[in-house]
């Protein structure tokens, strides 16, 4: 029984391995990629429209409200990076139906990667949001001595991100395949069912968690900002 993905080595040369978590996760790329380009390259603009491109607008639709319910102004700026996690977290859960199949989530290198994405992603929209110089001094507000905390919190928050991921993805597959190994086929197929609710679950909070990180690092803050005075009223 494998722990994680990491462990089902197909290739290996010295140092280099071609485990499961990397076959899997570019397999999972590509066929995002793939489906992505099929459905969007006969996209129509009339009332007749193919299923899969209604299909593709219901998910960008909900994607951009629950990204606007955060707080972030201008929610499509944030969907090329927060949609694509989401689906990228989804299509992972998803895919464990197929036979053989691992999610790749299942490895904390992977979850850990996401999680530096997000790590770089929250400056980044900060300091276009805001400025280099007023994101830089959200970190030392409301006093220098804040700026060692403001920064352990970075670093804690993307490794909370990494580990919950991977415990809850991980705990998920090996209660699956501990229950095909000790009972009958039924049981496992209703574990399999809320192992994909879990995933969905996950994929969820897993970017809501990541538009909330990022709203609060564009958020201007209105520290030291002074109160405009009212004006005087006019004479009679």
């Amino acid at each position: 029984m494998r722990l994680t993905p990491d462990a089902w080595i197909f290739w290996q040369h010295g140092f280099f391995k071609l485990n499961a978590t990397i076959v899997f996760t570019w397999a999972l790329m590509a066929v995002l990629t793939i489906g992505a380009a099929l459905i969007t390259r006969r996209l129509a603009t009339g009332h007749e429209r193919s299923r899969w491109q209604n299909l593709l607008e219901i998910v960008v639709t909900a994607i951009v409200g629950q990204i606007e319910d955060v707080g972030l102004k201008e929610p499509r700026r944030y969907l090329g990076f927060l949609g694509t996690l989401f689906l990228f977290l989804a299509a992972a859960a998803l895919a464990t139906v197929v036979p053989g199949y691992e999610p790749p989530t299942a490895s904390l290198s992977t979850t850990a990667a996401l999680a530096l994405c997000v790590l770089v992603a929250v400056p980044l929209f900060g300091i276009s949001g805001q400025g280099l110089g007023t994101y830089l001094k959200s970190y030392v507000r409301p006093t220098p001595i804040m700026l060692p905390f403001n920064l352990i919190s970075e670093v804690s928050r993307t490794l909370a991100l990494a580990v919950r991921l991977f415990g809850n993805m991980m705990s998920g597959a090996m209660i699956i395949a501990i229950l095909l190994s000790i009972t009958p086929f039924v049981f496992p197929i209703v574990m399999t069912v809320l192992g994909l609710l879990t995933g969905m679950v996950q994929a969820y909070i897993f970017t809501i968690l990541a538009a909330v990180y990022i709203a609060a690092a564009t958020r201007k803050s209105s520290i030291g900002k002074a109160k405009p005075k009212a004006e005087p009223a006019a004479a009679d």
